[in-house]
């Protein structure tokens, strides 16, 4: 396989580690049945709304990991995001409103 092809795969293997961090940062996250049981009560938008919120300010990333997790007494979706360049981020959308944050 070509060097150029390795290296988003590369990029986000090492920034594995990253992401969990950051998770932990945020506190625990919940597990998918706590998850689907937010949304069902209506206690937290849908990972399709927090995404479409994401859009207005991160247009051309691509989500590759998604987590429901508690943060300071509120819940938060920590997305880690792939740039066109190939750079890892996370951020925050708030579960309950929408509002974007960047960084853990």
């Amino acid at each position: 396989m070509p060097v150029p092809r390795l290296l988003p795969a590369l990029l986000l293997l090492g920034n594995t580690g990253l992401s969990a961090m950051a998770a932990e940062a945020h506190g625990s996250c919940l597990t998918r049945d706590e998850q689907r049981a937010a949304v069902d009560d209506h206690r937290t938008i849908s990972l399709g709304q927090a995404i479409k919120s994401l859009r207005q300010y991160r247009k051309h990333s691509e989500v590759v990991r998604a987590r429901l997790c508690r943060q300071n007494e509120k819940l938060v979706y920590v997305l880690t995001l792939l740039g066109r360049s190939g750079k890892v981020v996370d951020v925050t959308i708030d579960a309950v409103n929408g509002e974007y944050h960047a960084g853990p």
